[in-house]
């Protein structure tokens, strides 16, 4: 929650600098995400780096100044452990991919900032465990009943307009647990999705 209220208290701060007409926008972004699981208030300092896209467009409610802002998209999430004995290197990977859609309430300052937040829903559409160490790598599919079929959460934000092309960032934080059977449930407890996004896009 601290890293959405400092994305919130940045963006807030420029409400005054941009004063211009604004414009609804329709367009496409997509790049890099670095996703983590919290348990309680630890989260692993391993972040499992992955990618997302994403449609979106844009709801005019308050005409150049609230827009809701509904998505569609894919979405890698999971987390990543290594450790390293007596020269024995291992890396462990689980990975969650998702179809993911938010439904934001944008906030525009101008035509070149805007700030949004809201909550996203997810479905997961695979689950998968990758381990990679001295004596090779293996990768294997999992069981995706073990697991909650849907996510949701919070995200915030902010996206900077250059013409046609944006810069994007977002920090989702879920609030679904990742386990759903028994066995499941043993290793990961009530752990939750976080991920942070980094985006370039176009609107259309």
């Amino acid at each position: 929650m601290k890293k959405l209220a400092i994305i919130f208290a940045f963006c807030l701060a420029t409400t005054s600098v941009f004063a211009q007409s604004t414009t609804a926008r329709t367009g496409i972004r997509g790049g890099f995400s670095a996703s983590n699981l919290r348990i309680k208030e630890y989260t692993e300092r391993n972040p499992l780096y992955g990618f997302h896209v994403s449609a979106f467009t844009q709801i005019p409610v308050i005409t150049d100044f609230l827009y809701i802002q509904p998505e569609v998209g894919y979405t890698n999430k999971g987390t990543r452990a290594t450790f390293n004995v007596a020269n024995f290197e291992n890396e462990s990977k689980f990975k969650l991919n998702y179809l993911e859609v938010p439904v934001l309430a944008t906030f525009k300052i101008g035509d070149f900032v805007d700030i949004h937040a809201g909550p996203y829903f997810g479905y997961l559409l695979k689950a998968a465990a990758e381990n990679n160490n001295n004596l090779g790598g293996s990768s294997t599919v999992l069981d995706t009943d073990n697991f909650k079929r849907f996510d949701y959460g919070v995200g915030a934000g902010l996206t900077l307009y250059f013409g046609k092309f944006l810069i994007s960032t977002r920090y989702n934080l879920g609030l679904q647990k990742v386990a759903d059977s028994f066995v499941a449930q043993q290793v990961l407890g009530n752990a939750k999705n976080t991920s942070a996004q980094l985006s370039v896009g176009v609107t259309l």
